[in-house]
């Protein structure tokens, strides 16, 4: 338990309500000096009270003693409901300083439950994801990481590399009796420790956009309909759209979900030769869109034939995930005779197929849990020592190889990892959380 106590509002401040919280020791004598009545009496029920100031009332609230170790942060706390006033909650967070408790630092309160022991560290970084989701499909993602599914299976790997680890101390300590047998036995275990991590890596792979979002690119010649695409999937008219030439002279980032997976769009400057220099920084930029994007929507104007410039981008972005579409679907009059999908800005011909095609093409995957880019990168590194214990001929050389996995799965769990990743980890919380 930590010797400060911490304060913070938890929602945000300007709103009807405002919730705040306390944690720490001093629960209990805080609790005292600002409500009208006791409530540690009566811990676990909301109760109503005046909350006071020196000399006057600040306002009225309910609150919430929680005491002991079996709380989120594993320590008293306190929860106050106020006003959400500017004013008011300022008064009273200045009154909770008067008091001996300090402002919490961003994420304190989880980091707190993790030091604790009420959570692990892949379960805490997944509080955060639960409240930045932005989609259906990450926040059940990002809950089922709260709940333990990730440690649970990360758990699973470490108990058989524990085993295997036993099996080689003893094999040590006894080799005429046990190191034939142990020898024989570890290829398996390792085999079988690796195919569970190639099982969870290949999860990020599809569970990664769910946490970051599908980053789409919207690249096309100028005036094929890069704009009033992105407007039309929005539903809202973000990008201005006129049948000049070279209107949009930077990219224009936008956030939605196709069925549950957050997805970024980002509509970028017409691609051609020419162009003033404003122009030609917005192509650069398209470029560079063109370079980071999962997905590409290679747009094309369907009431006319392939260009010299339609060829070009053909070929610059043939090995990237791509779709490419035949735009102006409403106009067209002559065979298709190009592109995988046909669609129309003005009646929506086609949007609901390609809102599909681009979660099928971006990977992301309904009920993968892991999404995080840290558990990957660790995930990678023991696959990596796991490799090289099997390549390994001596029992002492594989049992330096399991060790190092061992590190890097206890990097995700919290079981094994530097206070400086810890920092970092909570210092991407919100204040209050």
């Amino acid at each position: 338990m930590q010797t400060q106590t911490i304060f913070a509002p938890s929602t945000a401040i300007g709103g009807a309500i405002a919730l705040i919280r306390v944690s720490g020791p001093l629960c209990p004598n805080i609790a005292a000096a600002v409500f009208d009545r006791d409530i540690t009496a009566t811990p676990r029920v909301l109760r109503f009270v005046r909350i006071l100031g020196e000399g006057t009332v600040l306002d009225d609230g309910m609150a919430c003693f929680f005491p002991g170790t079996k709380t989120y942060t594993g320590e008293p706390m306190l929860e106050i409901s106020c006003h959400g006033g500017s004013q008011t909650v300022a008064r009273i967070l200045h009154r909770l300083g008067q008091t001996g408790a300090r402002p919490a630092e961003p994420g304190e309160f989880t980091k707190r439950a993790f030091l604790n022991g009420k959570m692990d560290l892949s379960e805490a970084e997944a509080v955060m994801d639960v409240v930045s989701a932005r989609a259906e499909q990450s926040l059940k993602a990002a809950l089922e990481q709260l709940h333990g599914t990730l440690s649970r299976r990360i758990e699973a790997i470490e108990e058989l590399l524990l085993d295997a680890l036993s099996a080689i101390d003893a094999a040590v300590d006894y080799p005429e009796e046990m190191e034939e047998d142990v020898s024989a036995a570890l290829p398996e275990s390792l085999q079988t420790a690796e195919e569970r991590i190639d099982a969870l890596l290949l999860e990020g792979q599809q569970g990664r956009p769910l946490r970051e979002g599908v980053y789409v690119a919207l690249i096309g010649r100028p005036n094929v309909g890069k704009s009033s695409l992105l407007n039309a999937l929005l539903g809202a008219e973000r990008a201005i759209v006129t049948d000049l030439p070279g209107t949009t002279r930077d990219t224009l980032d936008e956030q939605t979900a196709f069925f549950g997976v957050p997805v970024r769009l980002v509509d970028t400057a017409g691609i051609r030769q020419g162009g003033d220099q404003v122009e030609q920084i917005g192509i650069h930029r398209a470029h560079e869109a063109l370079s980071r994007a999962d997905v590409v929507l290679l747009l094309i104007d369907g009431t006319g034939d392939l260009t010299a410039e339609d060829r070009q981008l053909l070929a610059l972005t043939e090995n990237k995930p791509r779709l490419v579409l035949r735009t102006k679907g409403d106009l067209i009059q002559a065979p298709e005779a190009f592109g995988e999908l046909t669609i129309s800005a003005r009646t929506g011909e086609g949007l609901t197929e390609l809102q599909r095609r681009i979660v099928d093409l971006s990977g992301a995957r309904e009920g993968a849990i892991l999404t995080n880019r840290r558990h990957i990168y660790a995930l990678e590194q023991a696959k990596k020592a796991l490799s090289l214990g099997r390549a390994a001929g001596e029992l002492t050389l594989i049992a330096t190889d399991i060790r190092e996995a061992l590190h890097h799965l206890g990097a995700i769990t919290g079981r094994d990892v530097d206070g400086e990743v810890i920092d970092r980890i909570f210092a991407r919380f919100c204040v209050g959380k």
